[in-house]
């Protein structure tokens, strides 16, 4: 019979507090806005990692001229995202 070659594992998960706060604080949140020129569209989301890749959970609200908007609070970054247009995921074209 084999027997498993680790029976526990050795490595530690444990949160990284940014720079400029301490344990147990939360981090700074800002105000990121998105923007879309979008004329023909009925419908724009926007996916990524602040929201676990979400198609439901951040919706952008037109504006006059095509523009579709949302603001997303969000801690200092680096963040990956797309938005999704009637359902068609594209790439942020600014």
């Amino acid at each position: 019979m084999m027997q498993p070659r680790h029976s526990r594992t050795t490595t530690v998960a444990r949160p990284v507090t940014p720079k400029g706060t301490r344990a147990g604080q939360r981090p700074v949140e800002k105000p990121v806005e998105f923007t879309l020129h979008m004329l023909e569209a009925r419908s724009v989301a926007i996916a990524g990692t602040f929201n676990d890749w979400d198609v439901k959970r951040t919706s952008l609200s037109p504006s006059p001229g095509g523009v579709w908007k949302a603001t997303v609070w969000l801690p200092a970054g680096r963040y990956e995202y797309r938005f999704i247009v009637d359902g068609q995921w594209i790439n942020d074209p600014s």
